[in-house]
């Protein structure tokens, strides 16, 4: 004999489920590129808080123009990585007396409790322009959102720095387990970093030369268990690639290829972070309807590890990634 009631709660609980299964929201993603206006690139991420703060250069020529037209950076944030505010223009070229244009990549770091913005520029005094005119100067505030003011007014590297590059600019400062903080920056397949005092703002010792094979330009420095990871834009147009290595001053082991190069976008700039236990790669792409080489818009991928701490090529994706809690 058939047992009504045992089916009738079988029933029930099918139905329970089969409501909670059309109930249950879809995952939101965050899409690729980010953000189709304003054009962004050049990516910084820093995490305070429980939120992601994305920190991005500005390409402002107009479409069918070429060169970079670069004057000012914006901030961004998100508490899960799928909804972000533009939180505007945080810092411009005219915020440094000393800097006359060029606002390329730059990089965010907190440390005593403060955030330092880390940008080059090129300046105005042409007496110190001996190669491109770079100098990477640094901005401070009390919050990631600002407001920053020039925290030294002049740059810390410049042309005329002994054994400075041709082109000083993509500084990526790293402050390690023990306190001590390094920067590196590097283009045009030349890499150097300095240690920086504890004040920020000045050079503690002489700038040294970075070995790492196909280094073009864009550095970064993220450290994942007891290995430092080096990454950068390999060759022109650029693939992301890295080295590793026991020490933040390497020897630096070549590994591979991150990311592969980019369509309609020769430059390739990366920054990688954790965020609530998962692991990002920003990046720029051109993918917008009026992108291009100098109009580019900032991504955001899912970067793995294999086994034994590899890390994995990228996949791309126009969904971008799901909203984390």
């Amino acid at each position: 004999m058939i047992d009504l009631r045992k089916q009738s709660r079988l029933f029930a609980a099918a139905a329970v489920l089969a409501l909670a299964a059309c109930q249950s929201p879809k995952p939101e993603f965050s899409g690729n590129p980010l953000f189709q206006d304003p054009l962004t690139a050049d990516p910084c991420a820093l995490v305070y808080n429980d939120t992601m703060y994305l920190f991005t250069g500005s390409d402002e020529i107009p479409p069918g123009e070429d060169g970079f037209r670069m004057t000012k950076w914006y901030a961004f944030s998100s508490p899960d990585m799928a909804h972000w505010t533009n939180q505007g223009v945080k810092l411009t070229v005219d915020d440094f007396d000393w800097a006359s244009h060029n606002a390329f990549a730059g990089h965010v770091v907190e440390n005593h409790g403060k955030f330092w913005w880390y940008v080059p520029m090129v300046l105005k005094d042409t007496t110190a322009i001996t190669h491109e005119g770079f100098g990477i100067g640094v901005a401070v505030a009390d919050h990631p959102l600002g407001p920053y003011k020039d925290a030294l007014g002049g740059p810390i590297i410049c042309d005329t720095t002994q054994n400075a590059i041709v082109l000083n600019i993509d500084p990526a400062v790293y402050v390690d387990d023990d306190g001590q903080v390094y920067m590196y920056w590097g283009s045009w397949n030349e890499a150097r970093y300095v240690k920086l005092k504890e004040n920020m703002i000045e050079t503690d010792g002489p700038v040294q030369t970075v070995d790492a094979k196909n280094f073009f330009e864009a550095p970064w420095i993220h450290k994942k268990g007891d290995t430092y990871y080096f990454s950068y834009a390999a060759h022109y147009p650029s693939t992301t690639e890295y080295s590793s290595s026991k020490s933040i001053t390497g020897p630096w082991e070549y590994q591979g290829v991150i990311n592969d190069t980019i369509a309609n976008s020769p430059t390739n700039h990366q920054a990688i972070i954790s965020f609530k236990g998962q692991d990002y790669i920003f990046y720029h792409n051109a993918d917008t309807p009026t992108g291009g080489p100098f109009r580019r818009s900032v991504c955001v991928d899912s970067l793995n590890y294999d086994a034994n701490g590899k890390i994995l090529k990228v996949a791309r994706t126009k969904t971008g990634v799901p909203a984390v809690r």
